[in-house]
């Protein structure tokens, strides 16, 4: 997250004129963003979950008659903190409100906007990383055979759905596909990951039932639904644009109901589902690492700490010396 701050020159000598150019924290917000996107190279999704987070600051700050970024304290910045803890913000969003705090700062001080860096002090929550929610292989079934009809939407879900159990790819990645990422004769997709700047690929395969859902959504359902027939991207709504983040969000919650499942099931559950089942399978922890795209493997050994707690318990359940 903090990678573009390694060019920060902070000995380098600011006259006093230019801190006074930027003042108005929204005015700063955006030319914050305006770095990330034309200087960092960040990715819209990173940015835009900076700007949340930041304009969350800046609200808070107005409320408390302070508009101008030079005049806020630790107190202030403190303060702020405590509101999200009494506000039952978990630990980790409290944890990216301060990596985007300081973050903002650190650009602050690299242009001369201000002279001291108040975020200094804030501490990061210690986060109690949970295990994922992860559906059991028969319900990932149900959710899969939901969309079962031969109308050029239902192909498309059924061959979102399979697809993203078959890869784990995210849904920004999903959605973002396009048709020359994707190789149907020998059954895997290119998917491309991380910022403009540090851009990387990945080869994950797929199996038959992904192959068999996204042949009859080519030939029956895609030709419909776009108009352009230059259109390079490989899923698209029904008004022939890209599927957004939040319709593919919508689509399968209304799959998930009507498989009768309770669990409040996201995009990202079907990719933990699809990590944790490889692995209780026997699947090498490193494969499933360079699949999702994991750049340290502590954060895929989450599932096999899974697999291992499953055992643990039905060791205890059911060994007699127990």
């Amino acid at each position: 997250m903090f990678a573009f701050l390694a060019d920060c020159d902070y000995n380098k000598t600011y006259q006093p004129e230019t801190r006074e150019i930027f003042k108005d924290m929204e005015q700063v917000i955006n030319s914050f963003i305006s770095y990330l996107h034309n200087t960092k190279k960040t990715s819209d999704n990173t940015a835009m979950s900076y700007r949340r987070d930041l304009n969350k600051v800046n609200l808070y700050m107005r409320q408390q008659g302070i508009a101008n970024v030079s005049d806020i304290t630790v107190t202030n910045l403190n303060s702020y903190i405590l509101f999200l803890e009494k506000n039952k913000f978990s630990a980790a969003t409290i944890s990216r409100n301060i990596s985007s705090i300081k973050a903002f700062y650190y650009y602050m001080m690299k242009e001369g906007m201000i002279a001291v860096d108040v975020s200094d002090v804030l501490k990061a929550p210690r986060i109690e990383r949970k295990a994922p929610d992860v559906l059991s292989t028969s319900e990932v079934i149900r959710l899969l055979e939901q969309p079962a009809g031969a109308t050029p939407k239902e192909l498309r879900d059924k061959a979102m759905l399979e697809l993203l159990y078959a890869t784990g790819i995210r849904v920004t990645e999903l959605v973002s596909l396009k048709m020359t990422d994707l190789n149907l004769q020998m059954g895997y997709i290119i998917c491309s990951y991380g910022s403009k700047s540090t851009g990387k690929e990945r080869i994950i395969p797929f199996g038959s039932a992904a192959r068999t859902a996204i042949l009859k959504y080519l030939s029956g359902g895609r030709e419909q639904m776009i108009e352009n027939p230059e259109n390079e991207i490989l899923f698209v709504n029904c008004q022939g644009q890209p599927m957004s983040r939040q319709g593919f969000w919508k689509l399968i919650k209304f799959y998930a109901k009507k498989a009768g499942i309770s669990a409040d099931i996201t995009p990202h559950t079907l990719r933990h589902s699809f990590a944790a089942h490889l692995i209780e399978n026997g699947a090498d922890l490193q494969i499933v690492q360079e699949m999702l795209g994991h750049s340290d493997i502590s954060t895929t050994q989450i599932y096999a700490n899974m697999q291992h707690n499953r055992m643990r318990d039905m060791y205890a359940k059911a060994h007699p010396r127990r």
